[in-house]
């Protein structure tokens, strides 16, 4: 079988070893007539993360930390199925997982900085509450004698 469309590229230069990646097809459900029933068009697209030697050790360490409820013995598991054809449910899979992985490897975002509510704000905001009830205080019939 030829060789797939390209380097799956996670971020920067990193991008998904070939000779890491572990196919297994099978037959697909849902519509494709009789084709289905002989075809293995499912795939299935393993990557051991645990023991990959192609990530840097800080990006495997987060991406093991944020994929643990993915993971099977450090081994994460995509599955494709959504095309009739295998070849095009392999590339779906191989784009999915190096998406899943540039987001399990991205830097934690910066921590929020507090900042004060403008004094301004605030008294709008309480001068607007009183109008508020100002209005619904004059609804009473207590007046109306």
């Amino acid at each position: 079988m030829g060789g797939m469309s390209g380097p799956y590229l996670i971020r920067g230069s990193v991008s998904l070893p070939e000779a890491e990646l572990m196919w297994r097809f099978s037959r697909s459900s849902g519509p494709g007539g009789q084709h289905v029933n002989t075809t293995d068009s499912q795939v299935e697209l393993r990557f051991d993360l645990a023991g990959t030697q192609a990530l840097p050790p800080v990006w495997k360490e987060r991406a093991l930390l944020r994929l643990a409820g993915r993971l099977v013995d450090g081994t994460v598991v995509v599955r494709a199925s959504e095309h009739r054809s295998q070849w095009r449910n392999r590339e779906a899979a191989a784009v999915r997982l190096a998406a899943l992985l540039a987001e399990a490897t991205a830097p934690p975002p910066k921590p929020r900085r507090a900042t004060r509510i403008p004094r301004g704000i605030n008294e709008r905001r309480l001068r607007e509450k009183k109008q508020r009830s100002d209005t619904k205080r004059g609804r009473s019939g207590r007046n109306w004698g």
